[in-house]
């Protein structure tokens, strides 16, 4: 059960914050998307990555590659909003469907490995935190009703379940649950690596982020 809540919860937990605190330090947002990146970056190849190359030949590379490959498509409709940048127009009170979409696609893909693996599960809740208090503090500004924000919110929240619950009931996919994992894979590649270098401002050395990286990193080795 924790597997479906953890993710919903998360959504939750990063929504209330930005209503309730209502917080202005993107420094500080940086730094928790810079630690956010590190530990998904270092559960995927501590945990994900073995796994996956547990069946030998070149295929599941393919597959890696063609989940970097997705991620970059998907990312030309979510404008950039899986690493913390929202490129959209804020005086748009259309409900942002394209976005909805890429980012669910995203999320159902991630919650398919999920289940049973708790440092990926980790990862997640890690990752969704930051990226919840940004498309929230993006919506509060645009002239999205209050309707549309919880209601995007809300189905935001069930997407890395609904991935999860179809893992678990679809034979069909659960015959290509190593091949999805490695597609997944290429996405947290893109996704967490992207985040690294766009939260390094002016390529000059951040002692704080470095010291935020390596923190990420010894957490999801020893978890």
């Amino acid at each position: 059960m924790l597997y479906y809540l953890a993710p919903i919860l998360t959504v939750i937990i990063g929504a209330i914050f930005v209503f309730v605190f209502k917080p202005s330090q993107k420094k500080n947002l940086k730094l928790l998307l810079a630690f956010s990146g590190a530990f998904l970056l270092s559960v995927t190849v501590f945990n994900l990555l073995p796994e996956v190359f547990e069946t030998p030949g070149k295929d599941i590379g393919l597959f890696i590659m063609a989940g970097i490959l997705l991620q970059i498509c998907l990312e030309f409709f979510s404008k950039g909003a899986e690493h913390g940048h929202v490129h959209l127009n804020k005086s748009s009170s259309q409900f942002p469907w394209l976005l909805f979409l890429s980012l669910s696609v995203h999320a159902i893909l991630e919650g398919f490995p999920v289940h049973g693996n708790e440092s990926l599960l980790y990862g997640i809740i890690i990752h969704k935190i930051p990226i919840a208090i940004i498309l929230t503090s993006f919506f509060i500004e645009s002239e999205l009703s209050k309707s549309k924000i919880v209601s995007f919110l809300i189905l935001f929240a069930l997407m890395t379940p609904l991935g999860s619950y179809l893992s678990e009931t679809a034979p069909f996919l659960n015959q290509y649950y190593t091949e999805i994992s490695a597609v997944v894979i290429g996405i947290f590649l893109h996704i967490s690596t992207t985040i690294l270098f766009e939260s390094n401002e002016g390529h000059t050395f951040n002692f704080r982020k470095l010291l935020v990286i390596v923190g990420a990193i010894t957490v999801a080795y020893f978890i």
